[in-house]
Formats: structure tokens, sequence, C-alpha cells
């Protein structure tokens, strides 16, 4: 098995894109909270996401009017972290490109469905860019990749942990020599929807294990990683965000919307398991925190099962960049990765007063400096997926 690292980071997110701009994000603490535009929200009391604003693909893709808005961020994404990470010669390498998502070309669809009540003409071109292989597909033909491992992941929320956790294992067992990880969705009306009849859609912003919580904000991005193995990465010189040290999986089958605290307990375990460490090695953990009532009460519970009474900081990214479904985890992968690498804990913002049955310290509304050596990202998804990576600093 060899060493995994990260030398490349690409982010598309409604705080800021591209690594620089995105740590900066997170760093201040910034909302990417505003008043939906992306489909028409009238008939709803409130209707506000997090939505990826100033986007400008031509800026990262030669040809990005072939591609759905979830496709053009993993592409942008894709190309950004290959730029970072200072790769050249990739057309020859073994490389893996894996991205998860939850609705994949979904808002695509969802137009061309509102073409077809309308009575408008709609072409062959149209619905073959519906199909969510494009969010991975898009990123081989942008970086001109041929001889590729291509995979598109649907485990919903969990994701881009498990398509990083997929890149893991290929690069450490020796089957590819670069893997691209990660997740993208795109905002459309049918998550909002299914979200605002659960009655789980706050009407103002996101504010995970806050005693008056009222659920998630939908939002949109992605967020792609390089990994590579740590002797090519110094050999060439490469710099060196952090090390994955090994990710945990598994799918109870539970329930399609509660997750299980049991199961997600267990899923802890297991990546901590195989990153060789022990519970008191963890530094940090970047938990889903949704801001649901039901979610944040049953994974805290089951990080103080893991951890015990005094676990580690345990924060929410999604009350700055809302739910960004199948770009959640590897957007917060993206957080922990740049935590190590610069020394902070970006904070939990829109926090008040944390419910006691929560009893997290979330570091509320303000990032600190620390010295991180293990950081823990969560992912708790539909279905009782979940998948959970952990994150060293550098060696």
């Amino acid at each position: 098995m060899r060493r995994v690292v990260v030398t490349g980071l690409g982010v598309v997110s409604s705080i800021g894109t591209g690594a620089v701009e995105y740590a900066a994000g997170l760093r201040a603490g910034r909302s990417g909270a505003r008043p939906i535009g992306a489909f028409d929200t009238t008939g709803f009391a409130h209707a506000v996401g997090c939505e990826v604003v100033g986007f400008e693909p031509r800026r990262w893709l030669a040809a990005p009017a072939t591609l759905p808005r979830a496709a053009q961020f993993a592409a942008s994404a894709a190309t950004m972290a290959v730029r970072d990470a200072g790769l050249d010669g990739l057309a020859d390498a073994r490389t893996m490109i894996s991205v998860g998502t939850t609705d994949g070309s979904g808002d695509r669809g969802e137009r061309i469905a509102g073409a077809v009540v309308r009575g408008a003409d709609v072409t062959a071109a149209q619905v073959a860019q519906v199909p969510a292989s494009w969010l991975s597909v898009g990123v081989a033909r942008e970086l001109g990749l041929s001889t590729v491992d291509v995979s598109t992941v649907a485990t919903a929320c969990a994701a881009g942990n498990y398509a990083i956790g997929d890149g893991y294992d290929a690069v450490a067992t020796g089957d590819v020599d670069v893997a691209l990880c990660g997740g993208a969705d795109a905002m459309c009306r049918m998550t909002f929807t299914g979200f605002y009849r659960l009655g789980a859609v706050d009407p103002v912003h996101c504010r995970p294990f806050d005693t008056d919580r009222k659920g998630i904000l939908t939002g949109e991005g992605a967020a792609v990683l390089v990994l590579e193995p740590l002797d090519a990465a110094l050999a060439r010189g490469a710099r060196i965000y952090a090390e994955v040290l090994g990710h945990g999986l598994n799918c109870d089958a539970g329930h399609p919307v509660a997750p299980d605290r049991e199961s997600v307990a267990r899923c802890m375990r297991l990546a901590i398991e195989d990153a060789g460490l022990v519970p008191g090695q963890v530094d940090l953990i970047s938990a889903h925190g949704t801001g649901t009532r039901a979610n944040d009460v049953t994974e805290c519970g089951a990080i103080r099962d893991v951890f015990g009474d005094t676990p580690p900081r345990t924060v929410a990214v999604k009350s700055m960049l809302g739910h960004t479904m199948g770009a959640a985890s590897a957007l917060s992968a993206a957080a922990c990765v740049l935590a190590l690498a610069h020394g902070f804990v970006p904070p939990t913002i829109n926090h008040v007063r944390t419910d006691p049955e929560c009893a997290v310290d979330c570091v509320p509304n303000t990032s600190v400096e620390a010295d991180l050596r293990v950081v823990q990202n969560n992912a708790l998804a539909f279905g009782g997926n979940n998948s959970v990576v952990l994150f060293g600093r550098k060696p």
C-alpha cells in the first residue's frame, strides 16, 4: 500500500472559486445564502439558497456550452485542481476520475421537461446532456484524457467522500498513478421542493447545532482533489496539502431519510481503524451537520459514542455553503485539507446557542488558529449511506 497525498484542489462554491478564494471564505465565515435565482420560486413562502454567482466557465473550459451546469462545475474544478497540482503529461498517466452527485444533470432535465410541457421542440443533443455520467466524462474530455478509469458515484450526500475513498484505494494499491476525485451538483427545483415539502428548509440561513435551527439551505458547487502517491509527489517537488490516511463506508439501509446513530458510529470507527489511528488522535471533525433537528442530534450522539464526552471540535461548513448535495462532502473534504495546510478551524456560522442534545464545540461564528494533525470528514446520506474520510498533516 502506497501513502497517498493531496497535491491539488479545485473548488467552485458560493463563498469562493479556487483554493485560495475558498480558503479565504472559510476563514472569514462567509455566507453564501441569497435569494434563489436558478429557477422560478413563485408560490414558495421562502426561497433562500446558496447559489454560485458570477461563475464564468469559459475561464476554465474550452467548450462549456456542451456541458450541463453541474458538469461545468465538475470539469472546472478538475481543471483548477490539475493546474494547482502542477501536473504535466497527465495524458500519459494511469488516471482515475470519480465524481459524486445527487442530482446529476437534474437542472438540465427540468428545463427539458418544462420545454415539453410548453410544447417547445427538444433536440436529441439537449437530451443527451442529461445523463449523470457527463459529470465525469466531461472532466475526461476537457482534460483530453482518453484512457482513464471514469465513474460517477450516486450515493447522494455522501457521494463525494465515496469518490475520494475510491480514488484513495486505487492510488494506494497502485491501480492508478493519479486520481481526480470529488463531487458536483447544481441547484434544481426538484431537490429544493422535496426538502421544502419535508419542512426541512430554513427560511433565512443554515444554523447547525443551534437550538433554533430549522433545516437546510439547498446549494450548489463542486470540489475536486488530486490524489497521487507520496513518493511521486516528493520526486517531482509537488506542493502537498495533506495526506489521506484512510476511509470507511457502510450502508445500513435502515430508513430512507433518517440516519442511524449506531451505523454512523460504526462508519467512523471503520475509518479510524483503516487509518491505523485511535479516536483520541483526531483533532477536528467536519460534520455532516445539515442543520436539521434529527440529523444533528443523531450525528452528535454517534460522535460521543466514538469519542466520549469530550469529542474534538466539530464544525459544519454547510452553515456557510448550504447543502450542496453530491458536492457536499467533497467541499467539506477540501475544507479539511485547507484547514490542515493553513492551520485554522473553519467556523459554524449563524450560531447563537448550542442545542444541549448536540453538546459539541462547533467553533461558533469565528474561525480559530489551530495546530491540526488529523481531521475527520463525515458524510451521511439518504438510505443510510455513510462515508468518513480521514486526512492528516502533510508528511
